[in-house]
């Protein structure tokens, strides 16, 4: 596996796990792993993660800190593509 999406794995781990983070976003959060983790080609699977985390910034129900949190995981993935 790739570092940087390693990396990427391992911050979304910590947001899944905050408790100030809504359980929708989490579940969302948790989905973006998963697909990082079980999608074989690489490239599919953090264009769809970027996505998807792209979707969940959005979310209106998140803290401005969480959303800064999710842009940060999403640059490391944009390094990757």
């Amino acid at each position: 596996m790739n570092p940087m999406i390693k990396q990427a794995i391992d911050e979304l781990q910590e947001l899944a796990e905050d408790p100030t983070v809504p359980k929708n976003v989490k579940a969302k959060i948790n989905e973006v792993m998963q697909t990082l983790k079980n999608e074989k080609d690489e490239s599919v699977a953090v264009h769809k993660a970027l996505n998807d985390l792209d979707d969940i910034s959005n979310d209106i129900n998140i803290e401005a800190y969480t959303r800064t949190q999710l842009w940060d995981v999403a640059s490391i993935l944009e390094k990757v593509v």
